[in-house]
């Protein structure tokens, strides 16, 4: 009897050690599947981010799976995933679209002394659900012909009379546009920015059409003599192969608006990544912040993309750098997020198009 009953322990505990041996190989293979991939859901689309990802693949050994859309499309797509999302990181071209996705809670907080330490502190999310990979400003361009940069001043100043059928720029559903305005929303009240945009309609060129390269281009073909742009579409005109594209880059000077003492400084906004909060791979996505805010990859933008730099260790391009330096408007980008929905009222109601 009481060999049986010991043959029968025996039994029971080799039985518990392979079912835990199992158990424990299947957590590895996981652990170790899990280990070499990292899957992000982009709206970016520029070619340097496929020079990044190569780059990290390389460096790493991880690879990185890309599923791209609107960043809209992306928010609804981890949304309805739930728990079940394979996606790690969620990039996009707006810090409103990141403050979105983290009010949704599809985001979890980053905390990482690596990556804080690469990022400007002024361009970081103060709620910590989001990290800054670029920043760009949304700049005024003029007719080297036709404007003095000292005629310009704000952006305020773009409804004054004198630039009666003058101004250029895209239609109001557009992201960066919408970031605008919330920015003028939250330093200047409804109010002022309900007049201002009004009053901007009444100076266009044209009605808005195109992207922020069409609007420059619009200048050099005498259409208009004013546009408001993303900085690092005249990086991209002045370094383009098309000799159409040069010499639309060539005819506008780049000035930065709202400088001078009292004024927010230039409207920025970002292109950030936020670590999704259900990231089976957290420990990668990390790493692949770390590298992106990295000074290696920050290099790789600015020349490339001609954004600005997060790292404060790297300088812009040296198309960028002969803009000079400018005030950056220091507002807690959460907000272009946050006053989102008026900003898009204001548009409706001031027949921006």
């Amino acid at each position: 009897m009481i060999l049986h009953i010991n043959l029968t322990f025996l039994l029971a505990q080799r039985t518990i050690l392979i079912i835990f041996a199992l158990l424990t190989l299947s957590s590895c293979t996981n652990e170790q599947k899990k280990s070499n991939e990292v899957n992000l859901y982009s709206q970016r689309h520029y070619t340097v981010d496929e020079m990044q990802y190569e780059a990290f693949e390389q460096e790493t050994g991880i690879k990185v799976n890309v599923i791209k859309a609107n960043a809209d499309e992306l928010i609804e797509r981890l949304k309805n995933e739930g728990s079940n999302s394979p996606a790690d990181l969620f990039i996009s071209v707006d810090a409103g679209k990141l403050q979105k996705a983290s009010k949704l809670d599809l985001l979890q907080k980053i905390s990482n002394d690596q990556i804080n330490s690469n990022i400007s502190d002024d361009l970081k999310d103060i709620n910590g659900f989001w990290v800054p990979i670029t920043y760009r400003a949304r700049i005024l361009v003029y007719s080297k012909d036709r404007v003095k940069a000292e005629q310009l001043s704000t952006y305020s100043s773009l409804t004054d009379d004198k630039w009666k059928n003058k101004i250029l720029v895209r239609s109001s559903s557009n992201a960066y546009n919408q970031a605008l305005l919330s920015s003028i929303v939250a330093n200047k009240g409804v109010e002022s920015a309900t007049n201002w945009a009004s009053s901007l309609v009444e100076n266009f060129a044209r009605d808005p059409k195109g992207n922020d390269r069409d609007q420059v281009k619009a200048i050099a073909a005498g259409q208009g003599d004013i546009a408001i742009v993303n900085s690092y579409y005249i990086g991209l005109l002045l370094s383009s192969e098309k000799e159409e594209e040069l010499k639309a880059g060539k005819s506008v000077g780049v000035f930065f608006p709202n400088q001078a003492e009292g004024e927010s400084g230039t409207h920025i906004n970002i292109s950030g990544i936020g670590l999704a909060k259900n990231s089976p791979n957290k420990e990668n996505a990390l790493k692949l912040i770390e590298f992106l805010t990295g000074e290696s990859a920050q290099s790789r933008y600015v020349n490339t993309s001609f954004e600005y730099p997060v790292n404060p260790n790297v300088k812009p391009s040296d198309i960028v750098s002969n803009w000079g330096g400018f005030k950056r408007d220091k507002l807690d980008l959460n907000k272009l997020g946050i006053f989102r929905k008026k900003a898009i009222e204001i548009f409706d109601t001031s027949s921006w198009k």
